[in-house]
């Protein structure tokens, strides 16, 4: 028997709802059902940004510091509709070379108590304000033009789901906790007597999803012989 050949398997929106409803017992019958799913569906994506990082909405965004200038958009156009910064660092361009340096992270109030903001100088820390247009504050304000350009690897938010025909803006292996989710959430509205079990599966479904998505790195440990004498 031969195989298919084939990788490109994908559900969209009206194909979630009808296997939530499924999962609950049920049958997608009316329009208010796809609408009330498709809503559900959208509130689960927001619940997705809470739970943490989301490595397929994770972008790369550059902004070019500008002398006496220390607050800038993170996104100018708004366009990928940015929800936090994970890490930051300014480049220092000069005579051809690039220099990157890590930006340490101000909370609110350690911003708040800098006794001297309007400071000129090379920026080696920033303020992230998660504003509905979030915008970072860099410190010290930069004392040159074209000389340095922040960089940040920015959470963004995924696509709505607007309407039954829409595919999702997730990976191939999100697809079961998706459907996981979303059965669990019109569970709630729909099959009271399934919503333990189904919340039991989303979650296991999105541990299991979650932990493909986590950054592998080499891990190295060292004994510590301070102290050791050999005999």
């Amino acid at each position: 028997m031969a195989v298919s050949g084939s990788k490109d398997f994908e559900l969209d929106v009206a194909d979630y709802v009808e296997e939530a409803f499924e999962r609950c017992g049920l049958e997608l019958r009316t329009g208010y059902d796809l609408k009330s799913a498709t809503r559900s569906l959208n509130l689960m994506l927001a619940e997705w940004a809470n739970r943490g990082l989301n490595q397929w909405t994770v972008t790369e965004k550059t902004v070019a510091m500008v002398k006496d200038t220390g607050t800038y958009n993170i996104d100018s156009t708004n366009a990928t509709a940015p929800i936090d910064v994970l890490d930051v660092f300014v480049r220092e361009t000069l005579g051809g070379t690039d220099t990157d340096m890590p930006l340490n992270r101000m909370s609110r109030a350690e911003f708040t108590h800098l006794a001297t903001k309007s400071t000129t100088g090379k920026p080696n820390q920033v303020f992230i304000n998660k504003q509905l247009t979030p915008t970072i504050t860099v410190w010290p304000v930069p004392d040159k033009s074209s000389t340095y350009t922040v960089h940040m690897n920015v959470l963004t938010r995924m696509d709505d789901a607007d309407v039954g025909a829409n595919t999702m803006d997730i990976p191939f292996r999100f697809y079961p906790c998706l459907a996981a989710g979303l059965a669990y959430y019109m569970s709630l509205k729909k099959a009271p007597e399934r919503t333990g079990m189904l919340k039991q599966m989303y979650e296991e479904e999105f541990e299991r999803a979650k932990s493909q998505d986590e950054d592998r790195t080499s891990f190295r440990i060292a004994p510590s012989l301070r102290g050791y004498n050999s005999a």
